[in-house]
């Protein structure tokens, strides 16, 4: 896996792909989905506590607008999001550095740092300290969960890449939702501050994964003068036009499940009054669907394509998340865990996307870019929603959430990429 470099190709000759490709299933594998594992519980905490935070924070009366009952106004706690969305900037440049210094060096120390910083939020003394420390370790977080997904893709041949992908995409989410989990069940107990102190946990099981954690070939088998610029280097001109295409993806994904995903807790607490028992229910109800969403959006990918499963996907994850605030704790829980599900399908597809329309020189810059890309998003779709929602909760999804639904169009802008070599469809 780590052996000798190869000789770069001269200049217009085709890549090959590498001589080593493994299973989706290999240990090497399944590692890269144990780091994602740790990187979504220390990234999904400011989202899981945010009700106890605006209300640790704030001022909550009885009277009946969401700034009343949160304690903050929406506009605070979507500005502060935003702030925590945003952050998620710093994410481009460190995954570009792993095109010069590899993938496993880069991915191991970005987890390791964001969790500490994270788990550094728990003695946080206002909000706007909250939404400060949180944000210095959500880089390195975003970092991570991108190169674990380029990991992943270059490890494996076509036939297991989507799979491996939808692995990754599962191991967050699974780390995302036992930070939902452990805070709903345990709310009287350790609050959030005892939630974000549990980052520390995957941070002292992380040297043990690192063992297991490989260099993928492709990166460690093409010549240094192939690796580009490190960073922010340019993407060769024949890609730049999908990497435009990407990042409008990105963006538009972002802007609906930005959103969708960080409100949600606020809401079921606040607004419609569930327990955290409920709560954690919720949570529990959405971790099958999500994997059965996995599931179909691998075999959707293998079958009928990328493509055409990303565009589906994504009109079905607005559609969902309109339902899931439109006003009742039964569209609340029917919502989540759709979106749940929506969300699963889309992730073996546009992750294969992602890993096999671009050359391995600057794959880990481009993931750099969606990640980006989709951090605006999530940031225009949070102001926007917080915005609304400070008057017209219920109108709050569909101003946000529809005028994204036309750019699912530009995927098919894009190679079909199913039951290709990355160096077949990048040379």
């Amino acid at each position: 896996m780590t052996g000798r470099p190869r000789a770069a190709p001269g200049p217009g000759a085709p890549a090959r792909p590498p001589s080593v490709l493994l299973s989706w299933r290999a240990p090497a594998v399944l590692a890269v989905a144990a780091v994602a594992v740790a990187a979504g519980f220390g990234q999904f905490g400011a989202v899981a506590a945010l009700g106890e935070v605006a209300k640790t924070f704030g001022h909550p009366t009885t009277g009946t607008s969401l700034a009343a009952r949160a304690g903050l106004s929406g506009s605070t706690i979507g500005i502060g999001l935003a702030v925590i969305r945003l952050a998620s900037v710093g994410g481009l440049p460190l995954a570009g550095l792993a095109d010069r210094w590899g993938r496993r060096r880069t991915v191991l120390a970005y987890c390791a740092a964001g969790l500490a910083i994270t788990a550094a939020a728990a003695a946080s003394p206002g909000y706007w300290w909250f939404v400060a420390i949180f944000a210095l370790g959500r880089p390195m977080l975003s970092a991570t969960n991108a190169l674990a997904q380029v990991s992943a893709g270059e490890l494996t041949g076509s036939a297991d890449r989507a799979r491996a992908v939808a692995l990754v995409a599962a191991g967050y989410a699974v780390g995302a939702g036992a930070t939902a989990l452990v805070y709903n069940l345990g709310r009287g107990a350790i609050g959030f501050r005892g939630v974000f102190a549990l980052a520390l946990v995957p941070l002292l099981a992380l040297p043990a994964i690192a063992r297991v954690v490989g260099e993928p070939e492709r990166f460690a088998s093409s010549g240094r003068a192939e690796r580009g610029e490190p960073v922010l280097g340019p993407v060769g001109r024949p890609f730049r036009r999908r990497l435009a295409l990407v990042c409008a993806l990105a963006f538009a994904v972002s802007v609906i499940t930005g959103p969708a995903n960080s409100f949600v807790f606020v809401y079921a607490q606040d607004v419609r009054h569930v327990s955290g028992v409920l709560t954690a229910a919720m949570v529990v109800i959405a971790g099958p669907t999500g994997l059965a969403g996995l599931l179909l959006g691998r075999w959707l990918a293998d079958r009928i394509g990328r493509r055409p499963t990303v565009a589906v996907a994504l009109a079905a994850i607005a559609g969902f998340g309109i339902l899931l605030y439109s006003g009742s704790v039964g569209a609340l829980f029917a919502g989540y865990a759709l979106g749940a599900l929506g969300g699963g399908v889309i992730a073996p597809p546009l992750g294969s996307l992602l890993n096999e329309v671009f050359p391995t020189s600057v794959r880990a810059s481009v993931s750099g870019w969606f990640t980006a890309s989709g951090v605006i998003g999530a940031v225009v779709g949070l102001v926007v929603f917080g915005a609304v929602a400070n008057r017209y909760l219920g109108l709050a999804p569909v101003v946000t959430f529809l005028p994204a639904l036309p750019v699912a169009a530009l995927v098919f802008a894009l190679p079909e990429s199913r039951g290709l070599e990355p160096e077949q469809l990048a040379p």
